[in-house]
């Protein structure tokens, strides 16, 4: 009995040895397919230029279904560009550039309307926003109606555009009507862009139907305002030059980071550069154009300034608040480059959801030789 015993226990120590050595031999094979697994789903490093230029990202259909119901409203932007270019035409570029200004008041009173930006008086970030809008609003008006002394004078090249063409049909009241509907529409856009790309976040789509659409619109409205052919013919010379750098930079790339930055910022936010174009439109006109610089220029471009880093340190303030309140772990160090955090959280969070909606689940390797070893 003893020696059955004996003869059965070392028996079972004998198993058992086998068993360790195949669940160690499985183990040493199933280590390097969970490498090449983890390996597999690994994606390919990102575009060098995601800021510029992202990538069109895959979304449901049911998705861009809903987002055609929006279609109709992207004539907003068509729409106001012909109602600017008509109130430019019964009145003149200045009073176009003084109301142009009120675009940052406009999409902040609207945000505040559709609940897209938050407003407490008691919190400072809350004032900063209103008082650097305010301020920069300001600074505009000061460098479109306001010349003072020539600072640096410079001959005047043979086009300029101070020299304005002469107008047959003046009506500031019918202008300034147009035109005020035109800076009405165009925060309007910022809304409803802002509200496709929350359900459809594809810049580059929703950019090339964007302009699908309004080349369409203003084709008809432009064969209907002007129905000679002849002005129609191509002619290669500095028209058409206009025509491909407005179509380039005006309507695809422009287009293209203001979609991004309303995806990631919201429309306050890039309604808050329009002052600050005024300033660098002065630059660019001193040294191409050979414009004369005045003294309202400067002092213009100092409140602009002030009233635009207001802004932006206001923002930054309150989302730094939101993140503290809601949990998350960035440092207070990120909030010298806000857009690019939160650019690179949002990408980083859809890269967990997808890799964990594509991972099978993984048993580890110590549990299976556990059960061997047990059996």
């Amino acid at each position: 009995m003893g020696a059955t015993d004996g003869h059965g226990h070392d028996g079972v120590h004998q198993r058992r040895p086998q068993h360790l050595v195949q669940s160690r031999h499985s183990q040493r094979h199933e280590l390097p397919r969970l490498r090449r697994l983890l390996i597999r789903r690994r994606r390919p490093p990102p575009p060098p230029f995601p800021i510029l230029l992202p990538q069109i990202k895959s979304a449901p259909s049911y998705q861009f279904l809903n987002c055609k119901q929006d279609l109709a409203s992207w004539g907003y932007w068509c729409t106001s560009q012909i109602m600017g270019y008509t109130g430019i035409n019964y009145s003149s570029p200045t009073l176009a550039s003084a109301i142009s200004n009120l675009v940052p008041a406009f999409t902040f009173i609207l945000a505040l309307i559709f609940r897209m930006e938050k407003l407490a008086l008691r919190s400072s970030s809350s004032l900063a926003k209103i008082i650097g809008t305010i301020v920069s609003i300001s600074g505009a008006f000061v460098v479109t109606l306001y010349k003072g002394l020539p600072i640096v004078l410079t001959p005047s090249p043979s086009i300029s555009l101070q020299q304005q063409p002469p107008q047959s049909k003046s009506n500031w009241v019918l202008g300034g009507l147009f035109l005020t509907t035109e800076y009405i529409l165009v925060p309007m856009w910022y809304i409803v862009q802002a509200k496709i790309m929350k359900e459809y976040p594809a810049e580059l789509t929703v950019v090339f139907f964007y302009n699908l659409c309004v080349s369409v619109l203003a084709a008809i409205v432009g064969v209907i305002a002007e129905p000679n052919m002849s002005a129609w013919r191509i002619r290669f010379d500095i028209s058409l030059a206009s025509i491909l750098c407005s179509g380039i930079f005006g309507s695809f790339l422009s287009n293209a980071v203001h979609t991004w930055v309303v995806r990631i910022r919201g429309p306050v936010y890039v309604a808050m550069f329009k002052p600050l174009s005024i300033v660098i439109a002065v630059a660019m006109g001193i040294i191409l154009l050979g414009d004369a610089l005045y003294l309202g220029s400067i002092v213009g471009a100092t409140i602009i300034s002030i009233g635009f880093y207001t802004v932006m340190w206001g923002k930054a303030k309150e989302e730094m608040g939101e993140g503290c309140e809601i949990g998350d772990l960035e440092s207070s160090s990120d909030g010298k480059v806000p857009l690019l955090q939160s650019y690179r959280t949002q990408k980083m969070a859809r890269k967990v959801e997808v890799n964990e909606n594509r991972m099978p689940k993984l048993y580890p390797v110590t549990e299976i030789s556990d059960e061997y070893s047990h059996g």
